[in-house]
């Protein structure tokens, strides 16, 4: 989550999705969108510049085991940008691979 702070934070959507599995899938109140080309998209198109994806933390982080290869991590998140403060929760569903702990399922709010 660290990772994905800082990506984001100099305006790396790429290194932001390094954390998500090729199945991924984004569930938002709008919208589902699965496979991380497609998620990776969404957010290209809606942040598409540094103004538009302003500084980005999360907070009250707590993970929960699901066994041995899944994890769930609950959270808030907070968008600051020039003209507006964004900010919701969200809950990632974790799975473990050989390249190392990658999000399967993001529902965020």
């Amino acid at each position: 989550m660290h990772r994905q702070a800082e990506a984001w934070n100099r305006g790396d959507i790429p290194g932001f999705m390094a954390a998500y599995a090729d199945t991924a899938c984004f569930i938002s109140l709008k919208e589902r969108t699965c496979g991380k080309a497609l998620v990776t998209a969404r957010y290209m198109k809606r942040y598409p510049n540094a103004a538009a994806m302003g500084r980005l933390d999360f907070g009250n982080l707590e993970v929960l085991p699901a066994g041995t290869d899944h994890a769930w991590c609950t959270g808030t998140w907070r968008l600051v940008r020039t003209a507006d403060t964004l900010s919701g929760g969200f809950s990632l569903f974790w799975l473990r691979t050989a390249q190392g702990w990658r999000i399967i399922r993001d529902h965020t709010y």
